[in-house]
């Protein structure tokens, strides 16, 4: 078990990497007290069954520089390859300013494959690779050194049967013809604003029932002071004040410290210092903005125009053609989205790309009446309508 320490020592390994055709990739990190993940560990493997054909690779060593590491996530003619791909790509965003690519995510490729909905690695290990998984270390401290040997298997492990899985699924999509309905899924993946939080934006992800002009703007407020300041100070958003907290605190709109004080959910460290004085500030802000300027509130969807009859002809639509296909139905739609178009909606991610082909326009058809379902047996089939 190779653990890379040195930077001559990664320089050369990702070297030797860089001749293959893909190179598999896996992180262990914490995050529990921090806003940005803590890198900890990175698993490395090339094609090969020879024992420095993986590398463990210690970002925490003195004087390590991941910069061999980062130009091989930028050479287009390795695919890297992980699993559930979204945390880790967010730390080397974060950690180095880069996306690696050509990208490839067998958790992806699974659901394409038709092994269910985001199927764990575990699974396609022994499904794939016919091997077992000892979990046993996965929820240890990973910032802890020296590293046990049980710590060290079970971090190859997440990269050394990937190399099966991935040549597996790669090939299975190969003979499918679904390779760009993976490429399709990467876009995402690849794009830099998926692991970015603009901390103007941050009010979006707030669940407010119902709320009024004024309230949107004060929660708005407090939600920009708190990502801003939850990413400046490096902890998580929680730490600062909790969602109920701003809500709170949007409701009550306390102008001076005594009043801050009613709160009831706001946490002790929070009613005092830079954090009280920044949550004042975004309430004063918020009361004072202009007219004009308050932002919209979200619109709840009206769920009471939902056609409830159609909606139950969409899941069976869905749950036909994902069964025909082979693919996970959430992949194709989700529930909401079902809801959604039988309300009156037309168009989503749903009836774009390779999910336009395999449900969307039939989903359409179906809600225009151009067609019907009928059922054979055990199997749903489509009747054109004239």
């Amino acid at each position: 078990m190779i653990t890379l320490n040195e930077t001559d020592a990664l320089r050369a390994f990702c070297a030797r990497a860089a001749d293959y055709p893909y190179v598999t990739v896996d992180t262990e990190f914490l995050r529990e007290r921090t806003y940005y993940a803590k890198l900890c560990l990175v698993q490395l493997a090339y094609p090969g069954d020879g024992e420095d054909d993986s590398v463990l690779i210690d970002p925490l060593a003195d004087g390590l520089d991941l910069s061999p590491l980062y130009d091989l996530f930028r050479n287009q003619s390795v695919v890297k390859v992980f699993h559930a791909a979204r945390q880790d790509l967010e730390i080397f965003w974060h950690e180095g300013n880069v996306i690696p690519a050509p990208l490839f995510d067998t958790q992806v490729a699974a659901m394409v494959c038709g092994f269910g909905e985001q199927v764990g690695y575990e699974t396609l290990v022994r499904k794939i690779a016919r091997a077992q998984v000892d979990k046993s270390s996965r929820f240890t401290d990973w910032s802890r050194r020296p590293l046990s040997d049980a710590q060290k298997r079970y971090a190859l492990a997440d990269v050394t049967h990937l190399r099966v899985v991935y040549e597996n699924l790669s090939e299975q999509l190969r003979n499918s013809g679904r390779t760009p309905w993976v490429e399709e899924e990467m876009d995402v993946l690849r794009d830099p604003a998926t692991y970015v939080t603009e901390p103007d934006e941050a009010w979006r992800r707030l669940k407010m029932r119902n709320p009024g002009p004024r309230f949107v703007a004060i929660a708005a407020e407090l939600a920009a002071f708190r990502e801003s300041h939850a990413q400046t100070a490096d902890i998580p958003r929680n730490r600062v004040f909790k969602d109920d907290a701003l809500l709170e605190l949007a409701s009550l709109k306390p102008s001076d410290p005594a009043e801050l004080g009613k709160a009831r959910l706001l946490l002790r460290e929070a009613r005092k210092g830079v954090i009280a004085d920044g949550i004042l500030s975004a309430v004063a802000r918020g009361v004072a903005m202009a007219k004009e300027d308050l932002p919209n509130p979200p619109k709840p969807k009206a769920r009471d125009q939902i056609n409830g009859a159609l909606a139950d002809l969409l899941r069976v639509l869905l749950k036909a053609k994902a069964e025909g296909e082979g693919v996970a139905s959430k992949l194709i739609a989700t529930a909401s989205d079902l809801d959604d178009i039988a309300a009156g909606e037309r168009d989503g991610l749903w009836a774009r790309g390779w999910r336009g082909e395999v449900f969307g326009k039939d989903a359409l058809r179906l809600c225009e009446g151009t067609i019907a379902l009928a059922c054979e047996g055990s199997k749903v089939r489509i009747v054109p309508l004239d």
